[in-house]
């Protein structure tokens, strides 16, 4: 099979399209014929190094935690799945033609959702969903979202807004235009020092971004609320010990993702996919990626 195989650590251009070994599906396991992937900054992150001492490749190696594709073979004691259905899931090594997924991490594609488009929601909209459900906001209560542009920021909104809680989405100041689609129920700017100061005391915050903007917010967290985070705890957490912190580590749910991928078919949650590129054009794909942006990007195979 085509793969996107790693020698080295480096940047972009050590991703390179290879011949590599094609996979066999073990006992549990089922081989999906990958229809595209999606990039996260996972995966940049790991193919420059950045996460060795916790997730390190063994080169060659492959990258990639995001595929949609077809089943087309299934090992032993694998139930729920067959051939030729369209899954989604979070996996290893899906910058390749062939995958090989554990059936515990696959969920099917709900019907009328686009095989491709499907690629870019396992990682960004479980892990909004999770974080999200991490502050425990109940309907009536407010919520603040940081990042709430970004794909897991609009993940954590939608869920929200689910569960009948008053939303606001927190933003960059040239990032409000885009937050006004996500469905919040107030905008603010992180980088404009009034509208902080004027914040209302909050149920929770549900943070992506981190950094001084994280400092600020908890201290606008009522006693007994709670901070919950995919970047961390603030720095200064510790001076707001009324304030519950919460670090969120996404984990793969198969109902979550199935519910997440049925509100992107109906039009009830949008992940912007701004770029789709040929498998073997990854390393272009990494380093627009490592740029900045709101959209997904995605590798088709």
């Amino acid at each position: 099979m085509k793969a996107i195989v790693v020698h080295q650590y480096g940047g972009p251009e050590e991703l390179r399209c290879e011949e590599y070994p094609d996979p066999v599906p073990g006992p549990g396991e089922a081989l999906v014929r990958v229809a595209a992937a999606s990039v996260n900054p996972i995966d940049y992150k790991r193919r420059a190094g950045l996460t060795k001492d916790f997730y390190p490749l063994k080169f060659p190696g492959l990258i990639g935690v995001d595929l949609s594709g077809t089943v087309i073979k299934i090992g032993s004691a694998v139930e729920g799945f067959s051939a030729g259905e369209q899954v989604f899931a979070m996996a290893d090594n899906t910058y390749a033609e062939l995958c090989v997924v554990k059936a515990a991490m696959l969920a099917k594609v709900p019907k009328g959702l686009d095989l491709i488009q499907a690629a870019a929601l396992p990682l960004v909209t479980t892990t909004g969903n999770q974080l999200l459900l991490a502050t425990g906001i109940k309907a009536g209560q407010t919520v603040l979202v940081v990042g709430a542009a970004g794909n897991v920021g609009r993940s954590a909104v939608f869920t929200a807004k689910a569960r009948g809680a008053i939303v606001i989405a927190a933003v960059l100041k040239r990032q409000v235009d885009d937050a006004a689609a996500v469905g919040a129920d107030q905008v603010v700017a992180t980088d404009d020092d009034t509208a902080m100061a004027n914040l209302p005391p909050l149920d929770a915050v549900a943070d992506t971004v981190g950094g001084r903007t994280a400092e600020t917010l908890i201290a606008k967290v009522k006693p007994g609320g709670v901070y919950a985070s995919v970047v961390g705890a603030p720095q200064n957490a510790g001076e707001y010990r009324f304030v519950e912190v919460v670090p969120v580590f996404s984990k793969f749910d198969r109902n979550t993702l199935e519910s997440m991928g049925e509100a992107v078919r109906d039009g009830k949650l949008v992940i912007p996919i701004s770029l789709r590129l040929p498998l073997g054009e990854a390393a272009k794909a990494q380093a627009t990626a490592e740029k900045g942006g709101l959209g997904k990007i995605l590798l088709v195979a």
